[in-house]
This record gives structure tokens, sequence and C-alpha cells, in this order.
């Protein structure tokens, strides 16, 4: 529970925005609203009022994305975001990860950065329950992306946000002045090869417009880079990159495994992707950014069709 302790002072209540405190297996503000701490270590502050958030990634998609990340195909990009933070943030303070699934890329940067501290958020409880033992320095707390998020204000050193939704007015309220955000999309070749043959979804064409405007309500692009590398993928590689994502939601698994079945025993399969490392804009009145849509092929974190609430002054 340190690691939960330590995240503490970051944290509000998602009900009235106090301070929490733990006492136990249980954490609350000081006017009684309280939050249970799974066993699994991890705490969930859904809440505040909002309708119902969707369950996020199910046990079988978190598994797939376990496995394919423990087996090395994204650290180029977890590479890359490392390197940008070097020059995005001293290496301390904390860093969140917003749509944190695993914990996977928040754990590379801990063990990258030894001096800061880390908070995994996410709406699944099956990725809670592995990003809380993700790293001895990083916390995880349950909330909805798409609704205020409960920290408070300008407390994140860094937020990183890797295929999940985002709001860029809550990226921008809870980054310290000289924090950096890095926000991760796929690009238009990303798992090109999986795409047809497996029937996943595709990537929309005016994706990155659509991006460039959520973020400019709120956040400054200081650079963007553009990355791709390729993956050698066996069998059970090209099934867990189909399963972990939003696909998993629209073909059936008995489907999936007839397809890749079909596949070469080794595909050499494209990943690409666009790095955008930001910076809050300057505090001016602006309106409130959308969060990223439901159709978003990198939105992994609500089921196809669902359309949040959006609550007066929340945030993605």
């Amino acid at each position: 529970m340190a690691a939960l302790d330590d995240a503490l002072p970051l944290l509000r209540c998602p009900t009235c925005g106090a301070d929490l405190a733990r006492e136990g297996g249980v954490v609350r503000c000081a006017a009684g609203h309280s939050f249970d701490v799974a066993r699994q270590g991890y705490v969930s502050l859904l809440g505040g009022g909002r309708a119902r958030a969707a369950p996020g990634d199910t046990p079988e998609m978190v598994a797939a994305r376990e496995r394919f990340l423990g087996s090395g195909h994204f650290q180029p990009l977890a590479t890359a975001l490392g390197d940008l933070l070097e020059h995005g943030f001293g290496g301390q303070g904390s860093i969140v990860d917003l749509g944190a699934g695993t914990g996977w890329y928040l754990a590379n940067l801990l063990d990258r950065f030894p001096d800061a501290t880390g908070l995994a958020l996410d709406v699944s409880k099956p990725a809670l329950r592995r990003a809380a033992r993700a790293h001895p320095r990083a916390a995880a707390v349950g909330c909805d992306a798409w609704g205020p998020l409960p920290l408070r204000d300008h407390v994140a050193a860094a937020v990183l946000n890797v295929f999940a939704p985002r709001n860029a007015s809550e990226i921008a309220r809870v980054l310290a002045p000289d924090g950096a955000a890095l926000v991760v999309t796929p690009g238009g070749r990303h798992l090109e090869e999986l795409v047809r043959p497996l029937g996943l979804i595709g990537i929309d064409p005016d994706k990155q417009a659509r991006l460039a405007g959520q973020l400019a309500v709120a956040l400054d692009v200081v650079e963007r880079r553009e990355l791709s590398w390729r993956m050698r993928l066996d069998h059970d590689g090209a099934l867990a990159a189909a399963a972990m994502g939003p696909s998993a939601f629209h073909v059936e698994p008995y489907r999936l495994d007839e397809r890749v079945a079909k596949l070469p025993a080794q595909l050499d399969v494209t990943a690409a992707v666009t790095i955008s490392l930001t910076r809050a804009a300057e505090r001016r009145a602006r309106p409130r950014a959308p969060a990223a849509d439901a159709s978003d092929p990198a939105h992994r974190r609500t089921r196809p069709g669902f359309r949040p609430n959006r609550s007066p002054g929340g945030r993605g």
C-alpha cells in the first residue's frame, strides 16, 4: 500500500473535491465519502454523480495486452517516450498514466526515472489489478477518463496517454506549470498487415486532424514525432495484437482464431504511431475540450456505441 499512500496527496474526492486519507482498507474524505481499497491494492474513485462508466477493457483484452507488451514488441515506443521525457520534465515528481491499461509503459518510465513516482488511471478493473503490481513506485486508481479526474490541480510532472481516451482541458488542469504530456495515437499504417486479413478496425484518415483539434483547446504541441518499426509476429503475437485492442469488441474470438490460423507462421508487421509532446497552454478562457470520441480506433476504454454524459466543468 506504500505506493497508494504516496499517491493520496495527489488525489481528491470525486464527489466533493476534498482531500483523501486512508484508514485501513478504506480511502475517505472529511465529508465521509468512502472508497474501498481492493485486495489487489488499487482504489476505485469512480463517482461524483456521473452516469455509470463503461467497464473498459475485458479480462481477455488485458491478458492479451500483457502477453503482447511483455514480449517486447512495443519496446521502441517505450524507449521513445523516455527519450522525449528526458527533455520534457526533470525526472522527479509524479508521472500520471491516463488510460494506463496494465501499467507497462508507466513501469518502463519509472525504471528510467528512479526519482519519479507513478499513478496509473484506468476504468477497467482487470487492468487496474495488473497496474497495481506493475511497479513498486506506481499506484493504481480507477476513474472515468471521460469525466473529471480525481486529481488535484497541477500535481503531475508528466502525463502519459497511450492509445487511450483523453480530454485536453483536464490534462492541462492537472499538469504542473512546467509539466509535459505525451499523447500517443496510431498512425495510418499501424498493424496494416493484420487489418484486412483479420478484419480489424482501420485508422480513420481524419484522425490526426481530429487529434489536433482536441489538443489545441488546452494544450500546445511542442514536438510531434512519427515513429515506425517492424515486428516479427508468430500466430500467438498476431492474435494478441488483435485481441488487445478495440477490434476485440467487433470480431468474435472463434473467427479471429480462424483468421489467424490462415496467416503465415511468421509475419512482419508494421507499427506506426504519432507521439505529441505537449504542455498546458497559457491559462486563458477556453472552451472545454472534447474527449476522444468512441469511434476512435485508439480509444480502447469503452465499448462501441457508448456515449458518455459530459458533466459541466469536467474534462478523457
